[in-house]
């Protein structure tokens, strides 16, 4: 039965998922990463089509609405009507175009299609359901226990959420699911990354995600003083924030690494170095500190290299992505040993830095390079 006619699925991932969704050997789906890749449209197509043809018996979507600007999360009590009024406005939004709005208001007025508040999922029992609770980032961790539970026979749980990028609350709860669902049986989790993003406008809005993580951390003094000499010699450079490395530095033993990390909007670094280095010499100079600028792009391979204590490990990086709540570094197998240091020394580096920048540790995974160019043919 899979997807609706005219509608295949845009990359390895989102085949991975669709796979999984139709598969009798998986009750437990996990669907995590960025927004923009795919996981609820495909999610719910998949659901309204389930119900149409009687695959299922009832399509559940569990969603939370959000106050963006407060981050407050409403209930079905507080709101009422305009609770239901609002969670049909999204399903119609993410499925026009193959679905009408007809088809799914006759799908929600014979049951077939239930809207639910994650609030208020106790003592629900979910029997020949397919049921989807959708923005798991938002919801804390009891409501993903009880979603778990609610789950009855012939029925499969979608959980789907940006378990990083997208703020939760104090407690993400898409990463918490992700690590209950890791390991368990007859469940398939996919971890999709920032190559995965097919929607238009959502690598940009990434990227404002990854400025916006950067900016919302506080500077120390010396942090803020060093942000200040940069834009008294470079004024027209944008610049997003500066990380103070010397902790990190005395910590692990690592050498050919800045005392600071100036971090740059794309296409202004040029800007903070300046003709020859002439810029960020100034700035070296009178902070009495060693310097290195970067610009921030979705080339996150250019931010983890920038701090790297071996110069030449550049070229035998082969990828870095999202996978789950770390950025996972691909390495030529042949140098991963230095990739990673001695004792783990330089990823345990590059790990508490990129947290204390980004809120994203770092993990590295060696990779045979004609076994990746293989899979990539």
């Amino acid at each position: 039965m899979s997807l609706p006619s005219g509608v295949k699925p845009a990359n390895d991932r989102q085949k991975q998922l669709v796979a999984a969704l139709e598969s009798g050997e998986v009750d437990l789906v996990g669907a995590f990463g960025p927004s923009g890749t795919g996981k609820s449209f495909l999610t719910c197509l998949y659901g309204l089509k389930a119900v149409g043809e009687g695959k299922y018996s009832r399509f559940i979507v569990v969603r939370p609405l959000v106050d963006v600007n407060t981050g407050r999360r409403y209930s079905a009590v507080e709101l009422g009507d305009l609770f239901f009024e609002i969670a049909s406005s999204y399903l119609y939004d993410l499925t026009s175009g193959v679905f009408g709005e007809d088809e799914v208001k006759k799908l929600l007025e014979e049951g077939k299609v239930i809207l639910a508040d994650p609030s208020f999922l106790s003592g629900r029992t979910f029997e020949n359901s397919l049921v989807f609770l959708d923005d798991a980032q938002y919801v804390p961790p009891e409501v993903i226990y009880e979603s778990l539970l609610r789950v009855g026979r012939g029925s499969k749980l979608v959980i789907a959420g940006d378990p990083v990028f997208q703020a939760g609350g104090a407690v993400n709860g898409a990463a918490i699911a992700r690590e209950v669902l890791l390991g368990q049986e007859r469940t398939f989790v996919v971890d999709f990354g920032i190559a995965d993003i097919v929607r238009p406008g959502a690598k940009r809005a990434f990227k404002l995600a990854l400025e916006m993580k950067m900016r919302r951390r506080g500077l120390s003094e010396d942090e803020k003083r060093v942000m200040d000499l940069a834009y008294a010699h470079a004024p027209d450079a944008q610049l997003i924030t500066v990380v103070d490395l010397r902790p990190l530095k005395e910590k692990y033993g690592v050498k050919n690494v800045p005392d600071m990390l100036i971090v740059s909007k794309e296409g202004f670094l040029g800007r903070l170095i300046g003709r020859g280095g002439e810029r960020i010499n100034k700035v070296e100079e009178e902070s009495g500190l060693s310097l290195r600028g970067v610009e921030l792009s979705l080339d996150l391979k250019q931010l983890v290299c920038s701090i790297h204590p071996v110069g030449w490990i550049r070229k035998h990086v082969l990828n870095v992505d999202v996978v789950g709540v770390n950025l996972e570094v691909e390495v030529n197998s042949r140098e991963f040993g230095a990739f990673v240091g001695q004792g783990g020394a330089y990823v345990r580096f590059l790990d508490e830095a990129f947290k204390k920048m980004l809120g994203v540790g770092v993990k590295a995974r060696s990779v045979e390079v004609e076994e990746r160019r293989r899979r990539r043919r």
